[in-house]
């Protein structure tokens, strides 16, 4: 089959690699139609190098068709139509039970200390092939996949895989007051999606922050209140404070993460892990790396006192350094995780209905063949082309 491979630092490649085949008897062979391109993708382009090998097949936003089941499937059938979480999880044990499928005990990474395994996504998380191929193994047939219904493009679904799960749990986390306001650092896919959510959900005042014109353009259309950072920092806390009576945001969602720009003593370290030999990288992001934290900083300085900060974007280095004294001195509560995809799914399925109160069927500003992966992938880097959300149809569809 053609898969999307990692060779290195920003050398991702289409190659032809072995087929998936049922290892387990419960495993399933889906046979992908949609597969999405996400931020956290960017990190394996990027920071994460030294967790990677050359071959290791990416993605973890996939969906698509049943073509093989094990003999232990009851729940699926060949030719079903199915959503891939980007947690490997059992859907069985004690925190899957608690609805942190994120933490599965099941797949727990435990010789790395991390949680539950992911698809697409390093030696830190399992190492387990992704979903930007032409074919998926998926374990757990019975309780993993997500079965939609035929008719709608994929647009509709191939969402519950990441984006929806990853957006909801933020908002949720944020626990903004009905009448009160909500700030979204960043307006990439899960940014965006963040802002729907909490409109959709009834908080009173959203309001979004981005440096990329189209992306600020965008969520102004279906009525956030949009911010430009190229402004500065100080001017949109200037403009939070006008508009929540200098009190400061009930809560903010720093949906960046280590992507922040404005901090190149950190930068540099990550670029010099990304770039040294894999066992030194390694150790470099384990026990010394620190990430650029200029998101969490401003969204600790936007929030009122008493107020919720809640994490979606993705940080890796071990050392990255905390404001402790801010923290505590404004009473400051910190919610941040994994998405715990099957945690949401009830919740979300009811807003994919025909009437689309989110905007899926029309989220994706990019359709691409897995052929085009590698320029995709360089164009998401550079945020050019207006790009926000990239789908990918493999040539096996």
């Amino acid at each position: 089959m053609r898969a999307l491979t990692w060779h290195g630092h920003r050398d991702v490649r289409v190659d032809t690699v072995p087929d998936p085949v049922i290892e387990q008897p419960d495993d399933v062979i889906v046979r992908i139609t949609s597969s999405g391109l996400c931020g956290s993708d960017l990190h394996l382009y990027e920071v994460l190098s030294p967790f990677l090998d050359p071959g290791d097949v990416l993605g973890h936003e996939p969906m698509g068709i049943v073509a093989e089941t094990g003999s232990a499937v009851t729940a699926l059938s060949v030719g079903d139509r199915v959503v891939v979480p980007f947690n490997v999880s059992c859907g069985n044990c004690w925190t899957c039970g608690q609805g942190l499928q994120s933490q599965c005990e099941t797949t727990q990474n435990r010789e790395m200390g991390m949680g539950a395994s992911l698809f697409g996504y390093t030696k830190l998380y399992g190492q387990v092939p992704g979903g930007q191929a032409e074919y998926l193994r998926v374990p757990f047939g019975n309780s993993l996949p997500i079965a939609v219904p035929e008719g709608p493009a994929d647009d509709r679904f191939v969402y519950l895989s990441d984006v929806l799960p990853t957006a909801y749990q933020a908002v949720q986390y944020a626990d903004t007051p009905q009448d009160g306001t909500l700030v979204v650092l960043g307006l990439g896919p899960i940014g965006d999606m963040c802002t729907r959510i909490a409109r959709r959900l009834g908080v009173a005042q959203v309001i979004g922050v981005d440096l990329v014109p189209e992306r600020l353009r965008r969520a102004q259309a279906r009525g956030t209140t949009a911010l430009d950072l190229r402004n500065g920092d100080d001017e949109v806390r200037e403009a939070v404070q006008g508009l929540t009576h200098g009190r400061g945001a009930d809560a903010v969602i720093d949906a960046v993460g280590m992507e922040a720009h404005g901090s190149p003593l950190a930068s540099t370290g990550q670029k010099l892990a990304a770039v040294a030999p894999s066992g030194i990288g390694q150790t470099l992001m384990q026990n010394m790396g620190a990430d650029p934290t200029t998101a969490l900083e401003l969204a600790i300085s936007l929030v009122r006192r008493g107020g919720t900060v809640s994490l979606s974007g993705v940080y890796g280095g071990s050392a990255t350094p905390l404001p402790m004294l801010t923290l505590f001195d404004k009473q400051i509560q910190l919610r941040m995780g994994q998405a715990n995809v099957w945690r949401w799914v009830p919740e979300l399925l009811p807003l994919l209905g025909d009437d689309d109160p989110l905007g899926v069927d029309d989220f994706a500003t990019h359709r691409l063949s897995l052929e085009q992966a590698p320029d995709a992938y360089a164009m998401f880097q550079e945020k050019s082309d207006d790009a926000v959300k990239v789908l990918f149809t493999p040539a096996a569809s």
